[in-house]
């Protein structure tokens, strides 16, 4: 495991830690017995990330990538699974294995996962490591999923990497029941690249679940679990516990895990499959945590425990307290990745940290994309997404009259992510993004109707109408007044406003 540069002493901060004990662990007496089998750490910037990339501008890259775009979409989609790890295994066999050239860090969790890699690819590209990033679904391209040192990698490396493999992705085809997905593809292109690269670190998210993701076919060195809430319940399970099961398959033999506050139903689940396999277990809330944080210009000041000891005045540009818990949950994973509080006992260099986080970006999760009015784009998409984001727009924005515009897709749970953003909306415009998973605009608005009131709905079935009737709405407060707008309900309707609204 890579070593990285120490700090000076640090002041003892058991004393305000405590209080993370007693305000944020909802914790059950018999998880004791759990506990008691797993070991546990206890020890007394950065590149800029780069923005959302726009199509190509070279006609002949553009088509070449639309191209691959094509063949991509002939496989079956994300939304059709069957739980099997046995064709991506068998891309990894023929490609000589590349995911196992390079030491990684496994995100998996119900919501945060792709800010959570962003942070912890940020700390350690500011630690001078080369770090490859792999995080699903995309804002705006393809290409966003797959990058390196902190960037997406260009259309022309995506389109090479995608012929480079090709011939292998034939060759599995052929021999399996069916054909690699979509998905699949796209996880073999990224470990490819990521060897050929070489990066020193892979950051990887699941794509769903864990077990039988096609991300698993990792040994992940330190293993993140952010907070597990009820989706995609007809493929991982009904209650967060069942959730808990599948997605515990990232967790590796000796592996350190990194978790985040869970339900108790699920935090057994998880801390007993780590005691199976002999696994190293850190806490949010008894062994790392936010200890203090404070709004601030354009995102807020945190004071984050690590595994190693306290970093105050840490700048996080992102808004809302769920980022401040991705970022103790990054910080510690990077931690533990760096062997803090079990090869060492000083924690990292405050000054490198506080500039890793300081560059941190997360398109399309509380994003200001316009002014007069402000126009914000979230991609919250269950009910949980959508509470965090509703705590956080009370908290950051001082808007005087809120427009939501909802597109959501048809799988999801939409009368719980409504009833979530209900308090907040003054009134709600109803509308679809293009894909064929978004749920139709009249069937949304019935839903929105019960919950909202029929004086409060609009329905725009094309997007851009949406937003132009949301901003309208907005500016019914008058110029130097506080009206607002947030889109919101899908990653692919945030992604398809930020085109619309100028962004990449």
């Amino acid at each position: 495991m890579s070593e990285a540069p120490g700090t000076s002493d640090t002041p003892d901060p058991l004393d305000a830690f405590e209080e993370i004990i007693a305000e944020e662990t909802d914790r059950d007496p018999d998880l004791a017995v759990i506990e008691a089998g797993s070991r546990t750490l206890r020890t007394q910037g950065g590149r800029p990330q780069a923005d959302v990339p726009a199509r190509p501008e070279d006609p002949e890259v553009d088509k070449a990538l639309r191209e691959v775009e094509t063949e991509l979409a002939t496989r079956w989609g994300e939304t059709k699974l069957e739980p099997s790890v046995s064709r991506i295994a068998a891309l990894m066999d023929v490609l000589g294995e590349p995911q196992r050239s390079y030491p990684s860090i496994h995100i998996t969790g119900t919501n945060g996962k792709t800010s959570t890699a962003r942070m912890i690819e940020a700390l350690l590209g500011a630690f001078e490591l080369r770090t490859g990033r792999y995080t699903s679904p995309h804002v705006q391209s393809i290409t966003e999923r797959i990058s390196l040192d902190g960037a997406p990698i260009s259309a022309e490396r995506f389109v090479e990497t995608y012929q480079d493999i090709k011939p292998y992705i034939e060759m599995v085809d052929a021999s399996q029941e069916y054909r690699l997905s979509f998905f699949e593809v796209l996880t073999g292109m990224a470990y490819a690249a990521f060897a050929d690269a070489p990066v020193d670190v892979a950051v990887v998210e699941v794509g769903m679940g864990g077990s039988w993701d096609a991300t698993n076919v990792i040994d992940g060195d330190v293993a993140v679990i952010t907070p597990i809430g009820l989706d995609h319940t007809d493929r991982l399970g009904e209650t967060p516990g069942e959730i808990a099961g599948e997605k515990g398959g990232v967790i590796k033999q000796d592996a350190t895990v990194i978790l985040a506050q869970q339900p108790v139903d699920a935090a057994q689940v998880l801390l007993k499959k780590a005691v199976e396999v002999d696994a190293t277990v850190a806490r949010e809330g008894l062994e790392f945590g936010v200890v203090s944080r404070q709004v601030a210009v354009g995102g807020q000041v945190l004071t984050l425990r690590g595994l190693g000891g306290e970093y105050p005045e840490v700048y996080l540009p992102l808004h809302g307290a769920h980022q401040a818990h991705n970022a103790a949950v990054a910080l510690a994973a990077v931690e533990a990745f760096f062997g803090v509080g079990a090869l060492r006992a000083e924690p990292l260099d405050i000054d490198t940290v506080r500039k890793a986080f300081a560059a941190v970006t997360s398109p399309g999760r509380l994003e200001v994309v316009r002014r007069s009015p402000t126009v914000v784009l979230d991609a919250a998409h269950n009910p949980a997404g959508a509470e965090a984001t509703a705590e956080a727009v009370r908290e950051a924005f001082d808007f005087s009259r809120l427009i939501g515009v909802v597109g959501a897709s048809a799988d999801k749970n939409v009368r719980g992510l409504l009833e979530a953003f209900e308090p907040i909306f003054a009134e709600v415009v109803v509308t679809q993004n293009s894909t064929h998973r978004a749920m139709d605009a009249d069937e949304l608005a019935a839903i929105a109707v019960e919950v909202f009131g029929e004086e409060r709905v609009q329905v725009e079935p094309e997007l851009p109408e949406a937003l132009e009737a949301a901003i309208t709405l907005a500016e019914e407060e008058g110029e130097f007044t506080g009206g607002g707008v947030l889109v919101t309900g899908s990653v692919i309707t945030v992604g398809e406003a930020r085109l619309l609204l100028g962004k990449g």
